[in-house]
């Protein structure tokens, strides 16, 4: 929901996502692999990686589910030049109240401003590298991030013209922005949760830029995981999300990111949708796949050679 005028609501495709703890559905005549997201008395339903499949029971043969035993419980990390792209915690962290994890994080938590509108992003490392949404930043050239920092007491806006596109995924609606300004400082960023672990009324909250309202925060509860738009999983969500909030995060009470912030159904109240985190891990650690680049083909943008004078001759000619 990027904030500018008319509003256009953007319905995403595909879901690409690995699994490394695999359950397996044994069938009469199949094996099928993948995640267990809903156990129903009739079915199950589970994400192969790029579907989601409904499995009547009475074709189920036998199910052995994922031990999480092995998985690891701690902080792992993305390399890139400085050694750390991102940061993941896997371990279970600390509940805290809204009021202080704002404090904490909201210093990583941006404005994304161009010619059409506005949108909201965040910080993955201190080296300027932020998440938003693709839509905010579509077919613009001109972007700009605007970072409040607390300086001797109070926060300080500072606003950065020298951004890069680093990588799309137009599909997935998540765009990687890079500030390049010479005398950016070291950025506060956030930590990369699981949505894997959340359960439905657990309490998350977002911040965000709704309207153009820097700095907003609210409050609500997950309220399915497993919500299914035009084939694409999203979290969906009681917190209030307006157009503005697009590419915001959507943290636990951990003040671990969980979701961005991407949709909500303007027809109704509390009816918010983010892509889950595990989504957008796969499209940093892919990152080099989805460059922006005119060479790559996975960019949805192509650039033609204009034709020449002689070429227009020769088809004339035919």
């Amino acid at each position: 929901m990027l904030f500018r005028k008319p509003l256009a609501i953007t319905a995403l495709l595909g879901c690409c996502a690995q699994f490394a703890f695999a359950d397996t559905i044994q069938l009469k005549d199949a094996t099928v692999t993948g995640k267990i997201l809903a156990e129903k008395a009739d079915s199950l339903v589970v994400d192969v990686g790029f579907t989601v499949l409904q499995i009547p029971r009475s074709a189920i043969i036998n199910v052995t589910k994922a031990s999480t035993a092995t998985m690891p419980a701690t902080t792992t990390t993305t390399p890139s030049a400085n050694g750390r792209f991102y940061s993941s915690d896997a371990k279970v962290a600390g509940v805290h109240d809204v009021s202080s994890l704002v404090k904490q994080i909201g210093e990583a938590v941006v404005q994304v401003k161009n010619p059409g509108g506005l949108g909201s992003g965040f910080f993955i490392n201190e080296d300027g590298y932020l998440i938003t949404n693709f839509h905010v930043i579509e077919g613009e050239t001109e972007i700009s991030v605007e970072v409040y920092q607390q300086k001797n007491g109070q926060l300080d806006r500072e606003t950065y013209k020298q951004v890069k596109i680093v990588a799309i995924n137009k599909f997935q609606d998540l765009a990687l922005l890079h500030i390049e300004d010479k005398n950016a400082p070291k950025f506060k960023y956030v930590t990369l949760g699981s949505s894997d672990s959340l359960n439905v009324g657990d309490a998350v909250f977002a911040i965000g830029s709704p309207l153009g309202l820097e700095r907003t925060v609210t409050q609500g509860i997950l309220s399915t995981k497993t919500r299914q738009l035009e084939g694409q999983l999203y979290l969906q969500t009681s917190t209030q999300i307006n157009p503005g909030n697009s590419g915001g995060p959507l943290f636990n009470l951990a003040g671990e990111v969980v979701g961005v912030t991407n949709m909500k159904i303007t027809f109704g109240e509390g009816l918010g949708f983010a892509i889950p985190v595990e989504l957008v891990k796969n499209f940093l650690d892919h990152r080099d796949a989805f460059a922006y680049s005119t060479d790559n083909p996975n960019t949805p943008f192509r650039y033609l050679e204009p034709p020449t004078r002689t070429s227009l001759k020769t088809t004339e000619a035919k």
